[in-house]
């Protein structure tokens, strides 16, 4: 089976720091195609989504550049500022740069935005309906008690998919599920919203975890949005915090053992392929 990684990044200190990465963390080094490619191949990964890192308008066009050149990265999801009022314009320039037809989507780090409404401002708006007039798809990355306000936002834009990140965050570490289940089926009910089978290791306890501390969750995400809405991503390098790139294909592929063959195919292939038109 071609396994699609939906998700994960690469950085390079020298070129530009990463300032939300911990001094002490190991996460504090370059990761590059150098590091992934083996990594990505002995896992059976053969095509990836390259998702953006850091909100500056320079690093988009570096990944655009890289996937041109690179034969696993299948696409981008870059970032640019959906509050300027040029955007249709700027999303236009980014699809007209080497690369530019590996832009896939855009994304914003909204668990960051201090406003809680941020999805819903005018402005924010305006950006997000011109990314679905530019055929592309909006990656969400939120906290739980974010979600409410993405299923206004995703109600608001029927014309616009939004993918939900690392399964909007759950509380793993803390063994909780609600109000987080109610709030992820609830954007689950939208046509528009597709989910990403990603970050649950680095939600959970990073030295301890198992998988049955995981599957509720990712059984959650499975009934709410069904494996033909419901995509695989490695979090890489980020998981590494807590797991090898190879043990989150493992854990990806034993929480998801009770689906058929067909539906797996969705999981790891077929749903990213059809979301991010590769």
């Amino acid at each position: 089976m071609t396994v699609v990684d939906a998700h994960h990044h690469l950085w390079d200190l020298s070129v530009r720091d990463q300032d939300w990465i911990a001094e002490d963390s190991s996460l504090r080094r370059d990761f590059t195609m150098e590091d992934l490619r083996p990594e990505a191949r002995a896992a059976g990964v053969d095509r990836t989504i390259l998702v953006q890192t850091i909100t500056v308008p320079e690093e988009t066009p570096e990944f655009l550049a890289l996937a041109a050149e690179q034969e696993l990265i299948a696409g981008v999801v870059g970032w640019t500022d959906l509050t300027r009022t040029d955007i249709a314009d700027e999303l236009a320039r980014l699809r007209a740069l080497p690369g530019g037809e590996f832009l896939k989507g855009i994304r914003h780090q909204v668990q960051g935005e201090p406003d809680p409404a941020w999805l819903l401002r005018a402005d924010v708006r305006r950006g997000l309906a011109a990314v679905a007039d530019a055929d592309l798809v909006y990656d969400l990355v939120v906290l739980p008690h974010q979600l409410p306000v993405c299923v206004r936002a995703a109600e608001s834009l029927p014309q616009l998919t939004f993918v939900l990140d690392h399964l909007g965050k759950p509380p793993v570490a803390d063994g909780g599920i609600e109000p987080w289940a109610t709030a992820v089926r609830a954007l689950a009910a939208l046509p528009n919203t597709v989910c990403k089978l990603s970050g649950l290791v680095t939600e959970a306890d990073h030295t301890s975890w198992k998988p049955d501390d995981l599957r509720p969750y990712a059984d959650t995400v499975l009934d709410a949005f069904g494996p033909g809405r419901l995509m695989f991503g490695s979090d890489w390098p980020v998981c590494t915090l807590a797991a090898s790139y190879g043990q989150v294909i493992s854990l990806a592929e034993e929480l998801t053992a009770s689906l058929d063959a067909s539906e797996r195919e969705q999981v790891f292939t077929g749903t990213a392929t059809r979301v991010y038109g590769l």
